[in-house]
């Protein structure tokens, strides 16, 4: 298809809004410029779907991700928006709403709101929780009809505070797609009752992911981090300047049993996505004039902070395959040998990325990223999960995937479906979600079969919204990927399981 025939499609789309029209039209005139240039083997593991770019664009010329110091901007304003610093918590809430539109992402809109609850602790003043709750739920409603995209991350805790408590009421009460939302657990900071009020509102409306605080605390510096878009961690005052991903499924096809897979055909397409990111970031920061924008100037981001992410996905599948080809019985998820493989895969995969300099890139290197999927996937499951439907009881489901979570420092998450009788015993999610951290998981997300509002690849999308969409169209941007998703992705055939051994987590 031509770049105008590409063009007349999108603009007589009957289902896309105005504003979804301007972002096709965007990333189509994108995609009509030259790609950076490649060598022949990156293209060549390009074409054979190996390596994917996430559909960035051919000319990167915004960062995938940006996680602005908001508590900066708070204290001292903008000189380019004309903003002083605000002084009490309307200001605060009308300042973000300001920025909000002007930091960018993949999406065309942010992807991280900042921790909230930090960020607007400090303008509190002598507010009653009625006031704050009206005004939190008012800029609540604001975030969802005016930035309709639910990669938008809010993160908030660990410790218990007012704000963070109203925050999970309001999402519970609206039951919104966007934003979505991250509640950091800590042992130390973190009580009893507000990680089992994060359980509760997943039981009704499967948000909010729950972050284990302390291991991503100790993967970065200082400074600290964010959870944004799905579940992507990355520092703060940074971003992700790019996100490549390398098919595992693909590689194995290629490979003529486990050795040949270690030692010739993994190395090789490791090598070819650090190329890729290579040329994608190097346009980025020396082309695309981006690190020149008011965000650097006013010291709300920082070039160095940036850092390429190295995506996987297919490891079931990989796995799966491997074994075939060594004429073995075992699965991926069910068997202690086939996960074993899959632990020495993603070990080989972070001593790798490791090893690989890269020159745009804060510590040097990339950060390897367990993908959580796209919408278009036929046949491959996202990251490092079990396939769809062939879940195990969830306890024997944290235990077979938690060792891969020490190796994917930017990011890896498993979404259980659990069956509606979970909300009857939200003691049992709670015990599931604390045993799940003490085996060293990084994340901790689940969906109660029969809601309305679910994960997808971790991104939310309403099932009623999806039922419409065909006819109606949506104002949420992403109700068209989930629409996708569930068509090609089997998303539809997660095997909803009921938390009934949960002890055993306790015992590990």
């Amino acid at each position: 298809m031509s770049f105008t025939e590409t063009c007349q499609r999108i603009v007589r789309d009957p289902l896309l809004s105005p504003a979804q029209k301007n972002r096709a039209l965007a990333l189509a005139a994108e995609n009509a410029l030259p790609y950076p240039e490649l060598s022949a083997a990156v293209q060549d593991a390009m074409a054979q779907g190996m390596l994917c770019d996430m559909f960035e664009g051919h000319a990167p010329y915004k960062p995938r991700y940006v996680l602005p110091d908001y508590e900066k901007f708070l204290t001292q304003g903008s000189a380019w928006l004309e903003l002083a610093a605000p002084r009490d918590f309307d200001e605060a809430l009308d300042a973000l709403r300001i920025l909000y539109h002007h930091v960018p992402s993949v999406t065309g809109m942010p992807v991280w709101l900042g921790r909230l609850d930090h960020l607007l602790l400090p303008f509190v003043g002598e507010l009653d929780d009625e006031t704050l709750y009206r005004k939190l739920k008012r800029f609540w409603i604001y975030l969802d009809r005016v930035l309709p995209d639910a990669f938008m991350h809010v993160n908030i805790g660990p410790d218990d505070n007012r704000i963070c408590r109203l925050i999970l009421h309001i999402d519970r009460e609206l039951q919104q797609v966007a934003p979505n939302l991250s509640l950091f657990h800590d042992p130390v900071q973190t009580p009893d009752s507000l990680l089992l009020q994060g359980v509760e509102n997943i039981s009704a409306c499967s948000k909010p992911h729950i972050v284990n605080y302390p291991l991503h605390r100790d993967t970065f510096d200082e400074r600290g981090f964010g959870i944004v878009s799905c579940y992507n961690a990355l520092p703060l005052g940074g971003g992700a300047n790019t996100l490549v991903r390398l098919s595992l499924k693909g590689v194995a096809g290629q490979s003529a049993g486990v050795e040949d897979f270690m030692a010739r055909t993994l190395p090789h397409y490791c090598e070819q996505a650090s190329r890729l990111i290579e040329a994608r970031a190097a346009f980025l920061h020396r082309e695309s004039g981006f690190f020149d924008s008011f965000l650097v100037e006013e010291g709300l981001i920082e070039e160095a902070r940036f850092v390429p992410m190295f995506g996987i996905f297919g490891m079931a599948e990989a796995v799966n395959l491997l074994m075939e080809k060594g004429g073995l019985p075992w699965r991926y998820g069910h068997d202690d040998e086939a996960n074993q493989l899959g632990y020495r895969i993603s070990a080989r995969l972070s001593e790798w990325v490791a090893r690989r300099g890269q020159t745009h890139a804060w510590g040097g290197r990339a950060l390897l990223h367990s993908q959580g999927g796209l919408s278009v996937d036929r046949g491959v499951t996202p990251g490092v999960r079990i396939p769809y439907g062939e879940e195990p009881d969830p306890a024997s489901h944290l235990l077979a995937l938690a060792p891969h979570h020490d190796f994917y420092h930017s990011g890896i998450s498993e979404i259980l479906t659990l069956d509606p009788t979970i909300r009857q015993n939200p003691q049992a999610l709670l015990q599931l979600c604390k045993g799940a951290f003490a085996l060293g998981m990084r994340e901790f997300s689940a969906n109660v079969a029969d809601s309305d509002l679910v994960r997808v690849t971790g991104y939310m999308i309403r099932k009623s919204d999806v039922a419409r969409f065909a006819e109606e169209g949506s104002r949420l941007q992403t109700t068209s990927l989930g629409a996708e998703a569930s068509e090609l992705t089997g998303i539809r055939q997660r095997a909803p399981r009921v938390v009934a051994i949960e002890t055993l987590l306790n015992e590990h």
